[in-house]
C-alpha cells in the first residue's frame, strides 16, 4: 500500500510539473487548443502500466509472503517441537528432582533417626560406664585422662571434671599403675593384666587394654577391688582343705583300722589258745604271723601318712609317671589290707606304658597318693561283687597325646551309678543315697583337688555295667 500511495504521488507531481511548464502543448491542436482525450489515453495507459507494475509487484509480494509464512510455519513447528522437547526434559528433570528430593528426604529422615539413636547409645554407654562396679580410667596416647566413672571418684576422691584432660599420675598420684605397664601394653597391642595386693589388707585386679583402633590411641584401664572375694575365696579354700583332709583322714583311719582289728582279734585267739590243754603251736604261730603281717600294714599306712604330709609343700621335681604308678602299686600291696573278703593279692593288676614317656614337673607324694586312692576305690568295688567266677582286674594305660599325658585307670566291680558320679569328686554329699550297695564316704575329692588344682589337669569317670568303670587322667607335660 505504501508502494501504491509513491505512484500517485509522483504521477501528480508529474502532471503539476507538466501543467506549470506547459507540458501539454504536445497536445495541442494547431489552433492552441489541447486535446484531453490523447491526454486521457496517456494517463490511462500510464496509469494501467503503473498498475501492472503494482499487480506484479503484488503478485511477487504476496508469493514470497507465502513463502515466508511457510518458512515461519516450519520455524514455528520446529520451535514447538523444541518446546515439547524442553518441556519433556524439564518434565523429566522436575521428575527426578522430585524423586532426589524424595531420596534426599528419607536419607535425611534416616540420618536423623541414626543420630539419635547414636546420641541415645552414646547416653546408654556412657550410664553404663559410669555406673560400673569397676573404676574404669580411659587415657590418650600422651596419658590424660579422657574418661574417669563414679566409681573412679568413689574410690581416688577426685571429681570427673578434676581429672579430665589432666595427666593420670598428677590427678591421682596413688594409682598403682606405671607408664612402663602402659607402654607395654601398647607396644604389645595386648591387654596386661596386673595382681595387686597387700597380704590381709587389699587385692586389686588391674587390666590394661590397648585402644589401637582409634583414631587417638590410647588404652583403658579396669581396676576391680577384689578384696572381698579373695577373703571368700580363701575360706573356701581352706574348708575344702579340711574337708579334703578329713577324707583322706578317713581313708588312712580305716587302712589302719582293719588290720588292727585283725591284730586284736588275733591275739584275743592266741591268748584263748594258750588256756587250752593241750595247745596247738602250729596253730599259734600261723596266727602271730599273720598278726606280724597286720602289723606291717599298720606300720605302713602311718610311714605313708607321714611321707605324704612331709612331702605335700616340696616343690615340683621332674619324674616320670610311670614310676609313680609303679611305686603306688608296690605301696597298695603293703597298704591295703583285705576288703569285704577281698585280697589285694587276688586282683590281677596290669600296666600298660607307651615307649619313650617323657619326665614331667609333679608333686609326687600327691600322685601317689591319687593312684592310691583309685586302687582303694576300685578294691571296695571289685569286694562287692559276690559272683564266685568274677576275675577282678585293674588294668592302667598310659600315652601321650602332643603336649599332655592320659592316664586310663579301669576295673571291672560295682559300677558307679549316675547320681554317684555327680558327686564322686565333691567334698560334701548334699543328697542322702537311697541305693545302699555304694559307700558314700568312697569319695575322690581329694584325687580330684590334686589333679586339677595341683597340676592343672583333669580327671573324669565313665562306669558301666558291662564295660566296668574307666577313670580317665590328663596331666599337661608343660
Amino acid at each position: 500500500m505504501d508502494y501504491m500511495k509513491k505512484i500517485i504521488l509522483l504521477s501528480c507531481l508529474f502532471f503539476a510539473q507538466l501543467a506549470v511548464a506547459d507540458i501539454f502543448r504536445v497536445f495541442r491542436e494547431v489552433d492552441g487548443s489541447t486535446n484531453w482525450q490523447w491526454i486521457a489515453n496517456f494517463s490511462s495507459s500510464i496509469f494501467i502500466i503503473a498498475l501492472s507494475l503494482t499487480i506484479a509487484r503484488l503478485f511477487f509480494s504476496r508469493r514470497q509472503a507465502h513463502r515466508y509464512n511457510r518458512e515461519l510455519e516450519e520455524i514455528k513447528a520446529q520451535l514447538e517441537l523444541r518446546v515439547q522437547e524442553r518441556t519433556a526434559t524439564l518434565n523429566d528433570a522436575n521428575a527426578q528432582l522430585k524423586g532426589s528430593n524424595k531420596a534426599l528426604e528419607t536419607e535425611i529422615s534416616g540420618h536423623l533417626a541414626t543420630t539419635s539413636q547414636l546420641r541415645r547409645s552414646e547416653s546408654y554407654i556412657t550410664e553404663i560406664l559410669s555406673s560400673m562396679p569397676l573404676m574404669l580410667i580411659g587415657l590418650n596416647n600422651k596419658n590424660k585422662i579422657t574418661q574417669w566413672n563414679h566409681r573412679a571418684e568413689d574410690i581416688s576422691g577426685v571429681a570427673s571434671v578434676d581429672a579430665v584432660g589432666k595427666d593420670l599420675w598428677k590427678a591421682y598420684p596413688d594409682i598403682t599403675v606405671t607408664a612402663d605397664q602402659i607402654a607395654r601394653a601398647l607396644e604389645q597391642k595386648s591387654a596386661v593384666s596386673i595382681k595387686y595386693s597387700q597380704r590381709g589388707q587389699y587385692h586389686f585386679d588391674i587390666t590394661v587394654y590397648p585402644l589401637t583402633d582409634q583414631t587417638d590411641t590410647g588404652v583403658v584401664i579396669l581396676i576391680d577391688d577384689v578384696t572381698q572375694k579373695v577373703k571368700s575365696e580363701t575360706m573356701l579354700i581352706q574348708r575344702d582343705k579340711m574337708s579334703l583332709m578329713g577324707e583322706m583322714a578317713s581313708d588312712m583311719a580305716h587302712d589302719i583300722n582293719l588290720p588292727l582289728r585283725e591284730m586284736l582279734k588275733s591275739i584275743k585267739t592266741v591268748r584263748q589258745g594258750l588256756t587250752d590243754a593241750p595247745f596247738d603251736p602250729v596253730a599259734l604261730k600261723e596266727i602271730l604271723e599273720d598278726s606280724v603281717i597286720r602289723g606291717q600294714q599298720a606300720r605302713s599306712v602311718i610311714e605313708n601318712l607321714m611321707e605324704f604330709s612331709s612331702g605335700g609343700g616340696d616343690a615340683k621335681s621332674q619324674e616320670n609317671i610311670t614310676d609313680i604308678i609303679d611305686h603306688s602299686i608296690e605301696l597298695a600291696e603293703d597298704v591295703l589290707s583285705v576288703t569285704s573278703g577281698l585280697r589285694f593279692q587276688d586282683i590281677d593288676v596290669t600296666v600298660d606304658y607307651a615307649e619313650n614317656l617323657p619326665d614331667f614337673a609333679c608333686y609326687t607324694t600327691e600322685l601317689q597318693q591319687v593312684f592310691l586312692s583309685l586302687i582303694r576305690h576300685a578294691c571296695n568295688s571289685l569286694g562287692r561283687i559276690e559272683d564266685d567266677n568274677h576275675k577282678p582286674a585293674i588294668r592302667i594305660a598310659v600315652t601321650q597325646l602332643y603336649d599332655d599325658l592320659w592316664v586310663r585307670f579301669h576295673h571291672n566291680g560295682v559300677m558307679i551309678s549316675a547320681d554317684d558320679q555327680q558327686y564322686l569328686f565333691e567334698s560334701f554329699a548334699t543328697e542322702e543315697k537311697t541305693n545302699n550297695q555304694y559307700d558314700t564316704d568312697q569319695r575322690l575329692s581329694f584325687t580330684h583337688f590334686i589333679i586339677t588344682e595341683q597340676h592343672h589337669g583333669q580327671i573324669a569317670v565313665i562306669s558301666d555295667e558291662d564295660q566296668g568303670t574307666t577313670f580317665s587322667i590328663q596331666l599337661p607335660i608343660k
